[in-house]
């Protein structure tokens, strides 16, 4: 791109393309040739171009910001459009880097305001505690609405009576003064939705997220106990999200004693995650091998993977995501999910492509099974636990067959088609 370059310069500077090749000693034509990119220059032509628009030759000769180009990128493949130019991403680049600059910025705001507008949908649809604010406003605001309909309506009243209203009036007002400012304050974290806790699961989650939901204290040959791992656990604040996460790394310690990390990571290399044969090299059960893959410690060479776990009733007891398959924090999943498959075909494995929706579609490879539990001994209830691994699509791997089109939940699945649908999306197929 750097007759493109060298153009805009000549351009900016008010110089013909005759008389910038008089300077340099070369035709107009073969100019020409140069500044649409026929041509490649360099060594004393290079130099005499830059001489003669008064810039260094590295500014023509320089690529463009592979980061902007590949924002470009990005946009282009979100819109979902076909008939942007593409492979004239560079010379866009070249020519108006404010402007390609601009376009990548905002493509990105409106991914980042997307998944935005997921985590509020899911707030406003399924919270409780908006549920519970919003209740009470509207319950104070039909008590003042009784009381001064009253007072307006029975121009007798006694005037103790009369006292008595005003001042339920008066109380009122500042119960839902109150119930507003605490509303408002709740909603007005905006951005911050996705770190403000509803539930002790919520907590535990966000912790071991900070945490990378890997362990070493309880990797070593003699392992803390989970007491002393959660000594400086601010983030723990409730004793309910406490206590899970002592279960939780009671299962953490087992499943780390029975798969050591350094011969774990060796077998993962040499297997790959396919679950079964890992689970048949350490003797262990799948949905142990599950947790393990998705404790690994995370570096640059190695995918994110993710996890989650429901109960028999299909709620997400469990959630470690990865980018682009989001899991909703309040009501139901996507139905389609090969996590409830494997719910309702207990000790059936599942495997599974699956696309989830958006301006650029992205496959996961998934691997699910449901296995039961006695809890309470032989003679108890047989509780049944599912557990599905999330894998970002292998672009090498050609061997699997059509995807399932899943979503994160109704509301917010574009899928109008979808014959698993619970209710109409907010949103317009393609979005």
């Amino acid at each position: 791109m750097t007759g493109s370059r060298i153009r805009e310069r000549r351009l900016d500077l008010g110089l013909r393309q005759a008389k910038l090749a008089e300077i340099c000693g070369i035709s107009a034509s073969y100019l020409n040739l140069i500044e649409h990119n026929r041509r490649r220059i360099g060594g004393k032509l290079l130099n005499d171009l830059a001489d003669a628009l008064g810039v260094e030759a590295a500014a023509l000769a320089e690529g463009v910001d592979t980061g902007l180009l590949d924002g470009l990128g990005d946009a282009a493949a979100r819109s979902g459009r076909e008939d942007i130019e593409t492979e004239r991403a560079e010379e866009l680049s070249g020519r108006f880097p404010g402007w390609a600059g601009l376009i990548a910025a905002q493509a990105r705001k409106i991914d980042a305001l997307e998944r935005l507008v997921e985590t509020l949908n899911d707030r406003l649809t399924h919270d409780p505690q908006l549920a519970t604010s919003l209740h009470d406003v509207l319950s104070t605001v039909t008590a003042i609405r009784s009381s001064s309909a009253i007072l307006v309506d029975d121009a007798d009243l006694d005037s103790e009576w009369r006292v008595r209203f005003n001042r339920n009036i008066h109380e009122d007002s500042r119960r839902l003064a109150d119930a507003a400012e605490g509303l408002v304050r709740y909603l007005d974290q905006g951005s911050d939705a996705a770190r403000s806790f509803a539930a002790p699961q919520e907590e535990l989650e966000a912790w071991l997220e900070e945490r990378g939901f890997h362990m070493p204290e309880l990797e070593r040959s003699i392992p803390l106990s989970p007491k002393q791992i959660l000594e400086g656990a601010e983030a723990l604040g409730s004793a309910a999200a406490r206590e899970l996460a002592v279960a939780h790394l009671e299962r953490y310690r087992r499943d780390a004693e029975r798969m050591p990390v350094a011969p774990f990571l060796e077998a993962f290399e040499q297997l790959g995650p396919d679950p079964a044969q890992l689970a048949a090299r350490f003797g262990a059960d799948i949905t142990a091998v599950f947790r393990r893959l998705a404790a690994l410690p995370e570096d640059g060479a190695r995918e994110r993977i993710g996890l989650a776990v429901c109960d028999a009733s299909g709620t997400l007891t469990f959630r470690k995501t990865i980018d682009g398959f989001p899991l909703p924090r309040f009501g139901a999943a996507c139905p389609l999910l090969p996590l409830y498959q494997a719910l309702v075909r207990p000790m059936s494995p599942v495997r599974a492509m699956v696309e989830m929706p958006g301006r650029t579609p992205r496959r996961f490879l998934t691997y699910a099974i449901a296995q039961p539990a006695h809890p309470a001994g032989f003679d108890g209830p047989t509780v049944f636990e599912a557990a599905m691994l999330m894998l970002p699509e292998d672009p090498e791997d050609r061997s699997a067959a059509e995807p399932t089109l899943i979503g994160t939940s109704c509301r917010i699945c574009p899928r109008a088609e979808c014959p698993a649908r619970r209710e109409p999306s907010i949103l317009a197929d393609g979005a």
